[in-house]
């Protein structure tokens, strides 16, 4: 597994409405970010419901995939905060790095 360069410029902590895991889009509610919904930020540690948990919200950020991405493109968020290829609604930052599939771990520039 090669290890990703993460980066944070700016980090906040929120409350966590379900459990979380790292590296997902949150929402400005404490969950899970919604489909093409602009995000609050990326979670940053696994977290129980109830908890605050610090979200990074600016910078080279690390966020799971739910599918391919390309290098450079922009990402946003499918229904569970998964960062997809981006296609309609709000852009939650570019991909930095290359996906195949589901599963994997990219930077992503958020905030330029």
């Amino acid at each position: 597994m090669t290890e990703r360069l993460y980066k944070p410029l700016l980090i906040d902590t929120i409350k966590a409405a379900v459990n979380l895991e790292k590296q997902r889009f949150i929402g400005i509610d404490g969950n899970y970010c919604t489909a093409n919904v602009k995000a609050y930020g990326v979670s940053d540690v696994e977290i129980e419901a109830g908890q605050y948990v610090p979200v990074a919200m600016l910078g080279i950020l690390l966020v799971k995939t739910a599918g391919a991405i390309t290098a450079g493109g922009k990402v946003s968020s499918d229904a569970s905060g998964y960062a997809i290829a981006f296609s309609t609604g709000d852009s939650n930052g570019y991909a930095l790095d290359t996906a195949a599939g589901a599963g994997e771990v990219i930077r992503i520039a958020r905030g330029i």
